[in-house]
């Protein structure tokens, strides 16, 4: 059985990459013969692929340097090599290292590839009516959730398979993870430079609409939607599934041995490592539930956008749930052949994924209602504006405290769920608390079991934000800028969506990584023949010193951010003010003067780079500091801390800024005043401050957490020997 769910793991990834192919090719075979178009989205595609090119290099450098740090360190310094299988175990932690960030950095780029060709398609398909443009939007934003999801379970299963080594896929998923961190936040600082510039300049200081081709941000605005919502966003989304993965294949290669092959909680019946097994086989189905989900997506000719995307997302959700369902029992009577009734352990693995699942449904519909102009916390926030920007953000800021708690609640309550219901596997053999963990992985991994056609409706939302501003700088006319508006404000609303539910889901991973942090430190603890443990002691000081550091590092990490987008906005805004004096006729539109849109781009491409760096760093140091100062009781409540913080921070400013920036829409649509009015000018300010909330530092924590929990497991050896604990 083991040798059949591999083999299906792979061939529903290639599947995947067949369907993506496919999808690609169909896109490109749409209309698009409108020259203006053509020529702006070429701009487009020309400064996200420069950007992405300088971004890679740099990464290539940090990769290079930490290919370096990862063989002579991990999993043990080559000067004491690992007693099993000596140098070999860093030799396969550095392939799998360096495979994680080029199937990442992979994932991104073809995901640029096609939301740069979709838009211009997307734009001319408006033309045609809602219906043909939805869809080719949509397919778009298909290519990279497919991709990014097949490249992660074939990552996950090669690595696996070649190395049969549980720590070396924490060595892939750090690839991945160290990758996306720097990728979500030099896309974030990217985009939101060039948004709150353009912004600035164009909607508060000249009154001009904005997509306005006279504002010479409008293009990098345009590029930054794609290296950030799409390459950073997939990039994000990668990470967070491939450590959900890693964590419970870890934590299920522990149990095998503990339970020596066989199904674990019940008889046995055969020498399949069970919990691995059954890893392997849901992530393939909730693979296979996108690919269908993405096949069956519809929208009716007058139909909204946002139901049609919120029904193949349950449409997938459903399918998950009963194919896993079918597939337990499928499991259940191969382990258990003539056995009468269920296998309870088989099945209690089956409602923790479920209750993963259901949660992150709940969260995406908790961020829904705080998010969509539909609702009431956008429509009072809109209100609010009325009476000047000041209301704006206090209306905003208390919507998006009170969005932090169901989500809090549903991440807690998953886990708790997860806990009780595996932690009774392990009774028998006295591993509770280490079946629970596997638990909370498995609620995890059904969590984003429906990552594909979450990373679809996430990179729709850029690609239909790309159409509506081609559509009004290539002349459309304003029934095709209204379709392509309806569009947009969808993709905002999913896009929150999206990012609420990337957040929950890395909260689950990253509990599950602390489990797997746990397995390490045992593991490792085992072999220098020092005591090992199960928890933390809160009143233990070391412990209390890292719950308090780690709870400051996703503010510090958040405001570094920040502060690069601030810094790199006015940089934009003065080269801005410079073309607009120096260029004579911009402002007013003459034909055949345009901007110099290449300098704003350099602008927020270089200004991202030299950001970026210094708060990716700053996260991995405190980590490493930590650790080696207080030890491993330091590194669990630093992981506790920086968990609970982050979780927190990132869902209220993820909900904050799609909150402001659809209350912005609102009023654009004509109520409270509509366009050029004071309550206007109030949400312009409002989408501003939150376009960093939203778009830089808030997706951005739970990479953050993520790069943290995987150092910590990855330097567990480490902090066990030379921590000042261990030295004293």
């Amino acid at each position: 059985m083991e040798a059949v769910i591999f083999g299906a793991s792979i061939g529903v990834s290639v599947l995947a990459f067949l369907f993506a192919a496919w999808l690609y090719r169909w896109i490109r075979r749409q209309p698009s013969d409108n020259l203006r178009i053509e020529e702006l989205s070429g701009l487009i595609r020309r400064g996200a692929n420069v950007f992405i090119g300088r971004e890679y290099r740099a990464m290539a450098m940090f990769t290079l340097v930490a290919s370096v740090i990862v063989f002579v360190l991990l999993p043990s310094p080559i000067w004491q090599p690992d007693p099993d299988i000596g140098i070999l175990a860093n030799v396969q932690m550095l392939i799998s290292y360096l495979i994680g960030t080029v199937f990442s950095a992979t994932a991104g780029k073809i995901g640029i590839a096609v939301a740069t060709r979709a838009n211009s398609r997307t734009a001319v398909a408006a033309t045609k009516g809602i219906k043909p443009s939805f869809l080719c939007g949509f397919r778009g934003g298909a290519v990279m959730g497919l991709a990014v999801v097949g490249a992660c379970l074939l990552g996950v299963s090669l690595v696996f398979i070649v190395t049969d080594n549980g720590t070396a896929l924490l060595g892939f998923s750090f690839g991945a993870s160290s990758l996306a961190l720097f990728a979500k936040a030099g896309g974030g600082i990217f985009t939101k430079t060039a948004d709150v510039a353009a912004d600035v300049t164009g909607k508060v200081e000249l009154g001009i609409p904005e997509d306005d081709p006279r504002n010479p941000a409008v293009i990098a605005d345009n590029v930054g939607d794609n290296v950030g919502d799409v390459a950073g966003m997939g990039a994000d989304l990668f990470d967070s599934n491939v450590a959900a993965m890693a964590a419970a294949l870890v934590m299920g290669s522990a149990l095998d041995k503990i339970v020596g092959g066989g199904s674990g909680g019940g008889s046995g019946g055969g020498s399949d490592r069970y919990y691995v097994t059954t890893v392997f086989c849901y992530a393939a189905i909730g693979l296979l539930a996108s690919i269908i989900g993405v096949a069956t997506a519809r929208m009716g000719k007058k139909g909204n956008p946002t139901s049609a995307l919120n029904a193949s997302t349950y449409v997938t959700t459903a399918l998950f749930a009963l194919l896993t369902a079918g597939a337990t029992l499928l499991l259940d009577a191969y382990w258990r052949p003539g056995a009468g009734g269920l296998d309870l352990g088989l099945w209690r693995i089956w409602g923790a994924s479920a209750v993963g699942l259901l949660v992150g449904t709940v969260i995406g519909i908790v961020t829904d209602y705080f998010t969509d102009d539909r609702r009431r916390p956008v429509r009072q926030t809109s209100l609010a504006s009325k009476d000047g920007p000041a209301f704006t953000m206090l209306s905003g800021m208390s919507y998006a405290l009170l969005s932090t708690l169901p989500a809090m609640v549903g991440i807690g309550v998953s886990a708790l769920a997860a806990y009780l219901l595996c932690a009774p596997l392990g009774a028998a053999s006295g591993n509770e608390a280490e079946f629970a963990f596997f638990g909370i992985s498995m609620a995890a991994v059904g969590m984003l079991s429906i990552v594909g056609m979450i990373i679809s409706n996430d990179a729709y939302g850029p690609i239909v934000d790309n159409a509506r501003g081609l559509a009004e700088m290539g002349n459309l006319g304003d029934d095709v800028v209204e379709i392509t508006d309806t569009l947009d404000s969808a993709g905002n609303t999913v896009k929150a969506v999206t990012k609420g539910f990337a957040i929950g889901a890395a909260g689950l991973t990253v509990i599950a990584l602390l489990g797997a942090f746990l397995a390490e430190v045992n593991e490792a603890a085992a072999k220098l023949g020092v005591k090992g443990f199960n928890g933390f002691d809160l009143m233990n000081p070391y412990v209390f010193f890292g719950i308090l550091v780690g709870a400051a590092v996703p503010a510090v990490f958040s405001a570094m951010l920040m502060l690069g987008v601030n810094r790199n906005a006015m940089r934009m805004v003065d080269e801005i003010h410079r073309q607009f004096r120096e260029i004579v006729g911009l402002k007013e539109g003459k034909k055949g003067v345009t901007p110099e849109y290449d300098k704003c781009i350099d602008i927020a491409t270089t200004g991202a780079l030299r950001e970026l760096i210094p708060a990716g760093l700053f996260a991995i140091a405190a980590t490493l500091v930590v650790g080696f100062v207080g030890g491993v009781d330091a590194i669990g409540g630093y992981l506790t801390g920086n968990i609970v913080s982050g979780l927190l921070l990132a869902l209220f400013m993820s909900n904050a800024g799609g909150l402001w920036d659809n209350t912005k829409k609102y009023v654009e649509s004509g109520h409270d005043g509509g366009k050029g009015s004071d309550t206007h000018k109030a949400a312009v300010i409002g989408d501003t401050v939150g376009d960093p909330f939203k778009d830089t530092a808030g997706p951005s924590i739970n990479t953050q957490i993520t790069v943290c929990s995987l150092v910590s497991s990855l330097m567990s050896t480490l902090f066990l020997s030379f921590s000042l604990p261990a030295l004293f």
